[in-house]
């Protein structure tokens, strides 16, 4: 599938040809606190099907629990988080992908850390946009 994707503020943007089944939920402690959320959700992607379209990613390098360092990819003017690499292979956030409604994620990851409130939303009260 192809998808396209841009930070917020629009100084990055980028396509790429994902696999839709790879779409994963990761519950590990980095990605709650890198994403400053509960989790995060990125689908892999060869590097040789990701290509950069405009501006140039910020890059941190961090180094996982595994001992494996994987390269961050975020925007330096809003933050956005568009990837991480790591033995060649790309982890793209869907959040920041145009497509990411048609993109549910298939499975999860690093569930021993997920924090347990994320797992069933459905009694919380919903408003359609905040406000309301």
């Amino acid at each position: 599938m192809h998808v396209t994707g841009q930070c917020h503020c629009g100084a990055l943007a980028y396509e790429a040809e994902i696999d839709p089944e790879g779409v994963t939920i990761c519950h590990c402690t980095d990605c709650q606190t890198m994403s400053s959320s509960a989790y995060r959700t990125s689908v892999r992607v060869e590097e040789a099907d990701f290509r950069m379209l405009a501006g140039e990613p910020t890059l941190y390098r961090k180094t996982g629990d595994s001992g494996r360092e994987r390269v961050q990819g975020f925007c330096a003017v809003c933050g956005t988080q568009i990837y991480s690499l790591g033995d060649g292979v790309y982890s793209v956030r869907v959040g920041a992908m145009r497509e990411r409604a048609k993109l549910p994620a298939k499975r999860q990851i690093w569930c021993r850390s997920a924090l347990e409130w994320t797992q069933d939303l459905t009694d919380l009260p919903r408003n359609e946009r905040e406000g309301e």
